[in-house]
């Protein structure tokens, strides 16, 4: 296939690259490399396949409307994978505008071009943030996602509304992913297994929110895309059986479908830092503090309708995964 990918130089988007262009597909890449993190991070990512001869990497902004439509013109591509968005809980709350404007106007974009270039399939990225203040676990797709907790869970779950329009009015076969907390070598510096190792390696004191009382679905960055290329392959279609007097929340008459991508095997994050203590061989000091705003307390992932649907679930052991993580650190950051 020829798949457009946004956010080609993120930490989820370029492990994504580089399995597309394993199993053979040519990838247009897009990514603004802004410097919400250090960008030197980002172009040694997208320095591992940038001239592989089936990949063209495009810097501009899916803020830019016009820009993203010459793009779709240009390389004409069958797919589309939006990565692309502003991150983070915390830096939320601080500065909201931001998700307005890359997460809600960039997406429109997305969709927009994905509509005028009858583009087969739009797979995007959604969060396990959607959740918000829903406390039955594990989260599955059936359940109520209307009382988000933070404006990052709002803008997901604005896309996925955005999405169902589009795939209702246009028929554009779109799927949401619901991400459980992504981790693993490439990640981004402000994700929590980056910072503790940065912090520990440093002497520095690690702050654990909540009491380290924390649980969280961590989903090691390699089985997210697996999920990510099956499904892929497989466009939304409607569900036939929909009803709108009983309405299924995960799909709908229109071709448009949401999956959870989790381990569905939560793990306190005091003992995630003691996985990463055991790896770099260094006692971290903790700072305990009180729960943040915007945060959920506890993940875990229903992922039944992956597993149904595609015979699929992630399956790497956090051990291995923070160990491979790990290495990846010392080795990169020469530590």
């Amino acid at each position: 296939m020829k798949v457009l990918v946004t956010g080609a130089a993120g930490f989820i988007g370029s492990n994504l690259v580089i399995r597309l262009l394993e199993t053979g597909d040519t990838v247009i890449g897009i990514d603004n490399h802004n410097d919400y993190y250090d960008p030197s991070l980002k172009e040694a990512r997208v320095a591992r396949y940038e001239n592989h001869r089936n990949y063209t990497h495009l810097r501009l902004d899916i803020r830019d409307g016009e820009s993203l439509e010459k793009s779709f013109q240009t390389y004409k591509p069958e797919c589309v994978v939006n990565l692309a968005a502003q991150a983070g809980v915390r830096y939320s709350i601080d500065n909201p505008m931001s998700y307005i404007n890359n997460n809600i106007v960039g997406f429109a974009n997305v969709l927009e071009a994905c509509r005028q270039h009858q583009i087969n399939h739009l797979v995007y990225a959604s969060s396990s943030s959607v959740y918000g203040a829903n406390t039955l676990v594990p989260f599955s797709i059936q359940h109520n996602v209307n009382h988000p907790i933070s404006l990052y869970a709002a803008s997901k779950r604005s896309n996925e509304l955005m999405a169902h329009t589009y795939s209702h009015l246009y028929g554009i076969p779109t799927t949401g992913l619901r991400f459980f907390t992504v981790y693993g070598p490439w990640g981004r510096p402000d994700m929590a297994l980056f910072k503790f190792a940065k912090l520990i390696l440093s002497g520095e004191k690690i702050p654990v929110y909540n009491n380290g009382q924390h649980e969280r679905d961590f989903t090691y960055v390699d089985d997210v895309v697996e999920g990510m290329v099956r499904i892929l392959r497989s466009p939304a279609r409607p569900n036939v059986e929909w009803e709108s007097t009983n309405p299924e929340p995960g799909t709908s008459s229109a071709p448009w479908r949401l999956y959870n991508i989790g381990s569905d095997n939560p793990i306190q994050l005091l003992d995630y830092i003691s996985l990463l203590e055991k790896e770099l061989g260094l006692k971290a000091e903790v700072e305990m503090l009180p729960v943040q705003p915007g945060d959920i307390e506890k993940t875990r992932a229903d992922v039944s309708e992956l597993v149904d649907q595609f015979g699929y679930m992630p399956k790497t052991p956090i051990g291995v995964g923070v160990a491979r993580f790990a290495r990846w650190y010392k080795e990169f950051y020469k530590k």
